[in-house]
């Protein structure tokens, strides 16, 4: 268990009270054992409504500092099978702006700062989804996860994260359901390769997928070109390879997904567009028949060919949907923590 439900925090500002840290959902050890959190999602997936009184006369608040479809839909759609009032809160879109830091002269556009906002959406809500980008402006600024962080800290709610500056788990776990569904053998091999991008996107996906597949029992590979490497706390003893080809050879799935780079001094730079990198049905040749997974949005012909996104072996729309089952399993969890073992995870 990430935090435990009685310890106490210091306060938010000088005018909100001492509040209790509750349980989050940041990574995959906030899952605890995986087998279980799987099994738990497949039935969940049988009968979405089975817990339904689970969250009767709770409300769920969704904060998103940037766009979202998937996860913004799954999210809502997991918390109304558990029976939840959801709320949307877009800042920047109709909320006032967010100062994030600490310290800082607030003359500029943003009249209210977070720590007087957290503890206000708490109040009015259950359990919080968070969803804040990497801003690419500060390493250590995204690396401490800062945003999501401070809605731990400071809201006394359950906090989950609907994507953050470093990792994207609940996406990850959607993508081991996925796996686990339409695997053939008992151990696949599972490939993350870098793909070409015209502007440069956080590591989060490509972090969380690397969190997950490290504890799952697969034989995992990560393929990219030098200087894309990714933090070492995520890729942890995963082979890297960087010939794509070579990689390739035997997988059983292959997930896309394109990354700026992690390492200083080119933190959130693009090294490389090489269109050699987009997959293919060069690269998916030799391959054991590969399935090819996506996260979503994907840029056509940059990332993937039009013919292996529209193939028989893409499964990108069944590894959509599983995103409402990995979310209502970790809304649901967050609900009933006294449903959980002794000493357990999430």
């Amino acid at each position: 268990m990430k935090n435990t439900e009685n310890e106490i925090i210091g306060e938010a500002n000088l005018n909100s009270p001492l509040r209790t840290r509750a349980r989050s959902y940041t990574n995959v050890k906030d899952l605890g054992n995986l087998q279980d959190a799987v099994k738990e999602a497949l039935e969940i997936k049988k009968n979405r409504f089975a817990y339904k009184h689970i969250g009767e006369n709770k409300t769920l608040l969704m904060v998103f500092f940037n766009s979202s479809l998937r996860t913004r839909l799954s999210t809502q759609k997991a918390g109304m099978n558990l029976g939840m009032n959801t709320m949307v809160l877009d800042i920047n879109q109709g909320a006032w702006k967010l100062e994030t830091e600490r310290g800082v002269v607030m003359d500029g556009d943003k009249p209210e700062h977070i720590l007087e906002a957290i503890p206000v959406m708490a109040s009015y809500c259950d359990v919080i989804g968070v969803r804040a980008f990497a801003q690419f402006e500060d390493k250590a600024f995204d690396y401490q996860e800062t945003i999501i962080n401070q809605f731990i800290e400071h809201s006394g709610k359950p906090v989950f994260s609907m994507e953050g500056a470093t990792s994207h788990p609940l996406q990850a776990f959607a993508d081991l359901i996925t796996i686990e569904e339409y695997k053939d053998k008992p151990r696949p091999k599972v490939v993350l390769t870098w793909a070409p991008h015209p502007r440069a996107l956080p590591q989060a996906v490509p972090n969380s997928f690397a969190d997950f597949m490290n504890e799952a029992d697969v034989d995992f590979v990560i393929t990219h070109p030098e200087g894309y490497e990714l933090a070492p706390q995520f890729v942890r003893g995963a082979r890297v390879e960087y010939d794509q080809m070579k990689a390739f050879e035997g997988a059983d799935f292959v997930y896309a997904k394109n990354w700026a780079a992690f390492q200083d001094p080119n933190y959130g730079k693009i090294l490389s567009k090489d269109m050699n990198w987009t997959v293919s049905s060069r690269q998916m040749a030799v391959t054991n028949d590969a399935r090819f997974m996506h996260c979503l949005p994907v840029r056509r012909n940059m990332i993937v060919t039009d013919e292996v996104i529209e193939g028989p072996r893409s499964i990108v729309i069944p590894e959509a949907a599983n995103r409402e089952i990995s979310a209502q399993v970790v809304i649901k969890r967050l609900l009933s923590p006294s449903n959980l073992p002794e000493g357990e995870a999430l």
